[in-house]
């Protein structure tokens, strides 16, 4: 059977949509890693230098998995959500993982060894994640509840933690390490925006399909 041939009779079947889905899960799942590397280097539990090396092999991970979606959308008839929005939404994780490992890099460059400001924070992104992939997983079969998951992912009190160790760095004696802190703590409320615009394409791709 040629291959276009297969791939019509495949998304006409609905496994198109999960194969897309679960493309951009496992997208979501390689920035998952790059948040806990960020958190084991935070929590003084690795070294900045051995952290950044893993976060370009990361990186790279996250690269290869965002082509083989693109690939797959330009090969498919049908897309659980609109194109554009599955493409924004992928590119939103994208940049997640980019403002991580940039908060990898920076620590890195600064010298710093320990963040205790930072793991409270890096764990709501990780639970934010967490929520998106399965938001993303059950698109194919409930778009409703997809989008409601996806919401409710962007809601993991990322924007709140960022705030208490903001001030909590910012209540102490102003100095060059602080200074650090607190630029790397802005790396990560960039990751969390990010996010939330991973999970807003998700929902206005279903509102789209339900108008």
């Amino acid at each position: 059977m040629p291959a276009r041939i297969g791939d019509l009779l495949r998304d006409l079947s609905g496994r198109g949509d999960e194969l897309l889905a679960q493309l951009v899960a496992d997208q979501i799942a390689i920035a998952a890693d790059g948040t806990r590397l960020a958190a084991a280097l935070a929590r003084g539990e690795l070294a900045a230098s051995t952290a950044r090396q893993r976060a370009a092999e990361i990186e790279h991970a996250g690269d290869d998995g965002r082509a083989r979606l693109v690939q797959r959308l330009r090969r498919s008839v049908t897309s659980p959500v609109d194109r554009e929005d599955l493409f924004r939404l992928s590119r939103s994780v994208d940049d997640v993982l980019d403002a991580v490992r940039d908060f990898i890099r920076e620590a890195d460059l600064f010298g710093l060894t320990a963040l205790p400001a930072c793991p409270p924070v890096l764990d709501a992104l990780a639970r934010g994640l967490a929520g998106l992939a399965e938001a993303v997983l059950r698109l194919p079969r409930d778009p409703v509840e997809a989008a409601e998951l996806a919401l409710r992912a962007k809601k993991q009190g990322l924007r709140t933690e960022y705030q208490h160790a903001l001030s909590r760095l910012l209540d102490q004696p102003l100095t060059a390490d602080v200074l650090k802190a607190t630029l790397l703590l802005h790396r990560l409320d960039a990751a969390g925006t990010h996010l939330a615009a991973a999970a807003d394409a998700l929902a206005d791709g279903v509102m789209k399909r339900f108008q």
